[in-house]
């Protein structure tokens, strides 16, 4: 993890100057009216297969865990074509989490997730391009006013996010990568359908907001983004539970790898035969609901350059000969 922030960040932050040094020319071509930069910082949380609230697992924030909720800043760029539309740069580090043990039983389906007993943790780095639409602009008398002006926008967009799964080994207690382990099978040849899968993947986040302008030229805003994926293996569960042996067969008989993998994909109580836990075929996730995050943003902002009517505020002094 430390070894890819800091190039990751490098990276963004390269991208946001090149497109703050440059965005004089483009104001001055017509095409920005004009740019803004600035940070992001605000609570997220995940929502996928582990953790949730009663019942059965639902979507979206109808099965959040808000004790799970962890801590996501970022930077940001944003071009503003005219009032109505914008495109914002943005790059995010943060930290995603699940447990079914927190999950509060009431004797329905949630008992299935509890007693299932698992956990992870990711950090979460991103990267997002995204449009802003201002839809309440057209209903000013004056957009050019921006003084202590309120305006709701909506956020869509496409972003890549990387992950790396980890969860709490029974035995030590402290957090392992699970990828590797292949805790369902995957590349197995026993489950053709289950392909390992990747860490760094696509996704699509949409959200609302509200900006409100201190000044001329800094604002501040709050916003919810929710990032729909394309992956049900952020927590590392999605379909069902293997055959122990396998780690053995493909790990190794006894060796250090076969017997954590065995760990981690099964933490159910096996201890009796009154309570002999999940098995093999047993449902260990649902894979046809793929996993998802969101964040609550608050934003600092400041206009990079000045406008047309900044200019014309700015009287010259008067030179004396």
């Amino acid at each position: 993890m430390k070894q890819h922030l800091p190039h990751f960040l490098r990276k963004c932050a390269l991208s946001i100057l090149t497109l703050a040094f440059t965005q004089t020319s483009f104001s001055q071509s017509g095409i920005f009216t004009e740019v803004e930069a600035g940070i992001t910082f605000g609570p997220t949380n995940f929502l996928g297969d582990l953790g949730g609230t009663r019942g059965i697992g639902r979507g979206f924030l109808k099965d959040n865990n808000f004790p799970m909720t962890r801590f996501m800043v970022g930077a940001h760029i944003t071009a503003h074509t005219s009032p109505l539309l914008a495109f914002r740069l943005a790059a995010n580090y943060g930290t995603i989490a699940g447990q079914d043990e927190i999950i509060k039983g009431q004797g329905g389906l949630e008992e299935a997730r509890k007693f299932r007993n698992s956990d992870f943790r990711s950090r979460i780095i991103e990267g997002m391009v995204v449009a802003e639409v201002y839809p309440t602009v057209l209903l000013e008398w004056d957009m050019e006013d921006l003084y202590r002006k309120f305006r709701p926008y909506g956020v869509i967009g496409v972003g890549v996010f990387n992950f790396n799964p980890q969860g709490t080994d029974p035995l030590t207690g402290q957090y392992v990568n699970l990828k590797d382990l292949s805790t369902e099978g995957q590349g197995f040849p026993e489950f053709p359908d289950r392909k390992p899968y990747k860490l760094t993947q696509l996704n699509i986040p949409m959200g609302l907001g509200v900006k409100y302008f201190v000044s001329e030229r800094t604002s501040i805003a709050l916003e919810v983004i929710h990032r729909k994926t394309f992956t049900d293996y952020i927590d590392d569960v999605s379909t069902t539970y293997i055959d122990p042996n396998l780690f053995d067969q493909y790990f190794g008989v006894g060796t250090e790898k076969a017997q954590l993998a065995r760990r981690m994909a099964n933490k159910t109580d096996q201890s009796s035969s009154a309570n002999a836990g999940y098995g093999p075929g047993d449902k260990r996730g649902t894979s046809t609901n793929m996993d998802g995050y969101y964040s609550f943003g608050f934003k600092l902002n400041f206009k990079l350059q000045r406008s047309e009517d900044d200019y014309k505020r700015i009287k010259c002094p008067t030179m004396r000969f």
